[in-house]
């Protein structure tokens, strides 16, 4: 069976600094799969690849069985298909929260205003955001951005969406509610990738959980396994505060 995203080989280093070591990793269709490890084990990176928020200095990122590492890609269509969802929001401060939501359907997909709309409204409907249509993001709390910046995401009605520890910014109150936004996605069989140091959603939403330490993936399995019952002594080391 082709995965939806196969990665081969997949090498990045800044400077001297291996940032990525040989990863070899996939996504298939409506799966949720959580990347967890230490800051610095390389996991956003990964994300920013698969993005091509950055170059990878080897290997293959295949999307379809296609290598988009290869040949000239139309930067914006491959965002389309593999929306991304930053810590840091992303919003335009310039725009109120609709048109956010409308701008990248009309300049990228092209669709007329009237759609881009109504696009916009049901998905922030979906957030619990309608009724802040008008405001601009520095009126809504970082919780109340991060629902709109998913409801952006959504709206160019991506394949797969990567979530880049979505929630490490917010305020512990606020962290449930874009949990519980991601998991209703999750349930309506969206695919999604998930940085995130939230273990109690890893475990109970994911399908997958992968552990990633020092640029190298050193286990992955169903969560079950990973949190029950991890293989690897660095697994067991991380996992150790959470578990007790």
């Amino acid at each position: 069976m082709e995965h939806l995203i196969e990665i081969k080989g997949l090498k990045k280093h800044f400077g001297n600094l291996k940032v990525l070591n040989d990863i070899h990793f996939y996504i298939d269709k409506g799966e949720v799969v959580c990347l967890i490890g230490s800051s610095g084990s390389g996991k956003s990176t990964l994300l920013r690849c698969i993005n091509v928020l950055e170059t990878p200095d080897g290997g293959e990122i295949l999307i379809h069985g296609k290598d988009i590492l290869k040949g000239a890609i139309n930067v914006n269509q491959h965002r389309v298909k593999v929306g991304m969802v930053f810590q840091s929001f992303n919003l335009f401060n310039n725009m109120n929260v609709l048109k956010n939501c409308m701008e990248g359907q009309m300049i990228v997909l092209k669709r007329s205003k009237e759609e881009s709309r109504k696009k916009a409204e049901l998905y922030l409907e979906k957030v619990g955001m309608s009724q802040f249509l008008t405001a601009s993001p520095a009126q809504l709390s970082g919780g109340q951005r991060q629902r709109v910046a998913i409801a952006r995401a959504l709206c160019m009605d991506p394949e797969i969406l990567l979530f880049d520890e979505p929630t490490s910014a917010l305020d512990p109150e606020m962290v449930g509610g874009v949990l519980d936004v991601m998991k209703t996605l999750a349930q309506e069989g969206l695919t999604m990738v998930v940085v995130t140091h939230e273990m109690g959603f890893a475990r109970d939403v994911s399908n997958r959980v992968v552990f990633m330490d020092k640029g190298v993936i050193v286990e992955e399995g169903p969560p079950e396994q990973i949190f029950t019952n991890p293989q690897n002594e660095r697994t067991k080391e991380f996992l150790s505060r959470y578990l007790n």
